[in-house]
């Protein structure tokens, strides 16, 4: 039996934490605004997934280029046969001997990983898993298989979360960038050079981020650096010719998050966002997100809790005695079977339009 909802009321850390814990194999569809994505599970692990938005072989091969690690000869030859033969470009590269498996392995990685780091993002949305057995040859690369620790995805997930939201209007990993000023990059660092040589007009934040090796966060940050100076700005996106999804592939995570970003533009950005921060102060929107963000870790800590001792805690004091921004206890409620934890937000009032979740 299927399991479908809305993301707005069973978000995606919960659907996670669920599969994972019951160790389940299938299918999870989700569809929002954005994209349509398929995760696939095997015994509560990511094993493979599917974006209608991205295209990842088209992606791997210019990846690939960006990197040095294959000739552009050789991918021409590999993605003809691609088109005779219908096979994933990875396993034609694979078997051709022209690239390594492991450089492959770290780009699908990331792919991957970037596929499910957008999802948290969504606000809207629907989802349904359907259990079914998975054959790890039907949807990933036969060549260059890949299994993802769904707990680890999720906690890197709800960190990235929170991180990016500081950039939440100027950047997604959807943005293409272009230069916008050749000459003015006397005052860049080494790291903002070496960032802004993969800004070419056409690749996306995520293809940025690929081809660099570098942790998504601080390129993202870099790149937002060199927005504010002038040097790069967004453009449009060219609408997606979107191909019919086949039921093949796409991989796992393995998201690096190092925090070291070079002096000058880290201190650049750090003043920008802490005025930023010190704005949004101003009303409830921060109180939000961090009621928001609250309710999503106490919702893990009580299944974990549960995972643990076979039923849900009697109280919420069980797994944390935090209060939420206004100085107001988090409500739970539990049955047998289920469980809520919100917030009454700025009212203190349960049941009014500012509930939190």
């Amino acid at each position: 039996m299927a399991l479908r909802g809305s993301l707005e009321v069973f978000g995606l850390a919960d659907i996670l934490q669920l599969i994972h814990f019951q160790r389940k194999s299938g299918v999870l569809i989700l569809e929002g605004e954005r994209d349509r994505v398929k995760l696939f599970f095997l015994e509560g692990n990511i094993v493979g997934a599917i974006s209608k938005k991205r295209q990842e072989d088209v992606r791997l091969g210019k990846v690939l280029l960006k990197r040095g690690v294959l000739k552009d000869e050789d991918l021409q030859i590999a993605l003809e046969e691609q088109r005779k033969t219908g096979k994933k470009l990875g396993s034609i590269l694979v078997k051709k001997g022209v690239v390594d498996k492991e450089h492959i392995k770290d780009v699908l990685t990331g792919q991957v990983t970037e596929t499910v780091l957008q999802i948290f993002g969504w606000e809207k949305g629907t989802y349904e898993f359907t259990p079914q057995a998975i054959a790890l040859d039907t949807v990933g690369d036969e060549e260059v298989p890949i299994t993802l620790d769904t707990q680890h995805l999720l906690m890197e997930g709800l960190r990235i979360l929170d991180e990016w939201s500081l950039l939440e209007g100027r950047l997604t990993l959807d943005t293409i960038l272009m230069k916008k000023m050749e000459d003015n990059i006397a005052g860049l660092n080494e790291e903002e050079q070496e960032i802004l040589s993969l800004v070419d007009g056409e690749n996306d934040l995520s293809t940025i981020i690929d081809i660099s090796g570098k942790d998504g966060f601080v390129v993202a940050k870099v790149l937002f650096s060199l927005m504010e100076k002038g040097v790069v700005e967004t453009k449009e996106a060219v609408p997606v010719v979107e191909a019919p999804l086949k039921e093949t592939k796409k991989p796992t995570i393995s998201y690096s998050f190092s925090y070291t970003v070079a002096i000058g533009g880290a201190i650049a950005v750090s003043v920008l966002l802490s005025l930023f921060l010190v704005f949004l102060s101003r009303d409830d929107t921060v109180k939000k997100f961090r009621a928001s963000k609250t309710v999503e870790n106490l919702r893990l800590k009580i299944e974990a809790y549960k995972f643990e001792h076979s039923e849900y805690p009697e109280t919420i004091d069980v797994v944390s005695k935090k209060l939420d921004p206004w100085e107001r206890p988090y409500i739970y409620k539990h049955t047998g079977n289920t469980f809520i934890v919100m917030s009454v937000g700025a009212d203190g009032k349960e049941g009014t339009g500012d509930d939190i979740f």
